[in-house]
């Protein structure tokens, strides 16, 4: 089967980033001009995906509003002449079609991922976490997923190496390669101690799953940090059949903190060619201070 539909959890509260989400989702903060979950949408869309649920909760409504269309400042930036600012803005309502759904109580990734039920479907799906940017460079980390369900048709996620000391952040796999980059899981653990750890090979926001994992969802009781796992529903799933965990190629910039918010913005700056030459030399000038 294809993959047609993508489902973007961005419900959380983003407590890390309190005050400025008190009633900003913290999606919506910006890396340099573009709000995060828009980067999340576009490496989808950039995969051949435009049926996109977007899976939010109290207060996110401001992301709903970014992906709708404007009238008023669409005709305000076409009676000025802003002709790039409104095609611009066109391209981000117009890019995907895009489809809202409340989770009701925040009871964790597992809980989200079950509210798209209805909406996927009989359907091998992707989920992509919106508070993380990937950078796959010419091939986008959601396609090289894909490419891996096209050969297997089993359920993938996308793993990175981490130092151990870091593991307990993550849902870790344990797992047999099958090439430099592919590996058949054997299982998942959610957040394990350093010394529970059965690998450094930690999830990093990017699955794709087939659908009888709203199956075991519905079974997964609560775990780490009273919610509903997702990484807890994938070790009953991989008990019953075959699943793939891929070392993507590519840069996971995990906006999710504010000490790597302030990374991934002075990486993507830098990256601005109007804004190259100044950022980089205000840069050096804060190193010799």
């Amino acid at each position: 089967m294809m993959i047609r539909k993508a489902v973007i959890p961005a419900a959380g509260f983003g407590t890390r980033f309190l005050p400025a989400t008190k009633s900003q989702p913290k999606e919506m903060l910006p890396i340099v001009d573009t709000p995060t979950i828009q980067y999340v949408v576009e490496e989808a869309v950039a995969s051949g995906i435009r049926d996109i649920l977007m899976v939010i909760g109290k207060g996110k409504r401001a992301i709903e509003e970014h992906f709708d269309r404007n009238s008023d400042l669409e005709n305000e930036l076409l009676t000025k002449g802003k002709t790039s600012e409104l095609e611009m803005i066109r391209r981000i309502s117009d890019m995907a079609n895009i489809h809202f759904v409340w989770q009701k109580e925040l009871k964790g990734l597992g809980d989200a991922v079950l509210c798209a039920k209805d909406h996927v479907g009989n359907e091998p799906f992707v989920v992509l976490l919106g508070d993380t940017v990937m950078d796959g460079g010419r091939k986008p980390v959601t396609r090289q997923l894909m490419e891996v369900f096209d050969r297997y048709q089993e359920s993938v996620v996308a793993v990175e190496a981490v130092e151990r000391s870091k593991v307990s952040r993550y849902g870790v796999i344990s797992g047999r390669p099958v090439s430099d980059s592919l590996y058949l899981v054997d299982d998942f653990v959610e957040k394990p101690t350093v010394e529970e750890a059965p690998s450094n090979l930690v999830i990093a926001s990017r699955y794709i799953l087939t659908p009888d994992i709203f199956g075991f969802l519905e079974k997964t009781k609560r775990g780490k940090n009273n919610e509903i796992q997702l990484t807890d529903a994938l070790r009953m799933l991989v008990k019953n059949r075959a699943a793939y965990a891929l070392k993507f190629k590519g840069t996971r910039y995990d906006v999710g903190n504010k000490l790597d918010f302030i990374k991934t913005n002075l990486i993507f700056g830098l990256k601005h060619k109007d804004m190259q030459k100044e950022l980089k030399a205000f840069i050096r000038s804060l190193a010799r201070a």
